[in-house]
This record gives C-alpha cells, sequence and structure tokens, in this order.
C-alpha cells in the first residue's frame, strides 16, 4: 500500500493550489510550473483562513490571517489526529458558510490536504467516490493516491477514529 507522497514516482504539482469548489482550495509546499525548477509555494493573504497539515517554515501565511496546524503523517492515524482533521474539515465548512476563502495544504497537495477537503466536501452532502473524483479532477489525478486515507474516506472518518479508539 503506498502511503508516502514524496517518492520519485509521484510528481510535483504544476500549481501551488487550486480551487475544489468555490471557496475551498487544496495545496502544497511545493510545485513545479511547465518546464520550470520546482518553487516554493508561499501563502500571504490569498485566503482567510489556511489549514497546514505539514508545517514548514518560511511558508506562510502572512500575520492575520486565520492558521490552523494540525501535522499529521501520510500513513496510518491515530484516533487523536483523526479527531483534528475531523475539526478542520468542521472549520472549514464553517469558514464556507461564512463566505470565507479556505486553503488546506501539505506537502504536495495531494493526500493529507485531499483527506480534509474530501470530509469537508462529505461533510456538506457529497458521497465518498464523488468527493474523491471531483479533487482528483480539480487538483491532480496524483491526489488521494493513498489508498489507507480513501479506504478511510469510503468507511467514514467518524467509524475509523471510533475504530482505532478502541483498538488503542
Amino acid at each position: 500500500m503506498r502511503t508516502r507522497g514524496k517518492g520519485p514516482d509521484v510528481p510535483a504539482p504544476d500549481r501551488p493550489w487550486d480551487e475544489i469548489v468555490p471557496g475551498l482550495w487544496m495545496g502544497g509546499h511545493e510545485f513545479r510550473p511547465a518546464a520550470g525548477r520546482l518553487e516554493f509555494a508561499v501563502v500571504r493573504d490569498e485566503f482567510d483562513l489556511v489549514q497546514t497539515l505539514l508545517r514548514l517554515p518560511g511558508h506562510g501565511p502572512d500575520k492575520g490571517v486565520e492558521h490552523h496546524v494540525w501535522p499529521i503523517p501520510d500513513g496510518p492515524l491515530d484516533g487523536t489526529q483523526l479527531a483534528g482533521v475531523i475539526r478542520l474539515a468542521r472549520a472549514a465548512g464553517e469558514a464556507l458558510d461564512g463566505g470565507r476563502k479556505v486553503l488546506v495544504r501539505c506537502y504536495h497537495g495531494y493526500n493529507r490536504s485531499g483527506l480534509v477537503v474530501a470530509h469537508t466536501l462529505m461533510r456538506r452532502g457529497s458521497g465518498a467516490e464523488d468527493a474523491i473524483r471531483l479533487i482528483r479532477s480539480r487538483r491532480s489525478p496524483w491526489a488521494l493516491h493513498n489508498d489507507l486515507f480513501v479506504a478511510y474516506l469510503r468507511a467514514g472518518l467518524p467509524t475509523v477514529r471510533q475504530l482505532e479508539e478502541l483498538a488503542e
């Protein structure tokens, strides 16, 4: 099962971030523009809320921008980590309901951010398969290539969290 997104077989995205649905963006910390070198994706004040799942110093956002940081691995998550993902998705949905512009980001903007964005979409009525398909079409075919995260989404994060907590 592949759970790492930084391997040589996974290309860097060609944009720093992409809009998945109006107001909800997904991205990473680095990207490679067409025929270019890797560049850092630095967030300034383009978004009202930035959610960071892998924090790298110097990548923003600017002071005054609401910033939620919840570092998680691109692999198996424990109950506490899953609870954080669920809280981030709830906060993203609340921000969208308030007309705010939200960015969810991780390293490349494929897996960890995909998990939060997909759960946000599912909380807003999308099924798991529709959310996954939409994310892959808007961000990259590489989005949510972590089979474990896809399984989490298909089972439902609250269910997975309960099972993880029982196992701990």
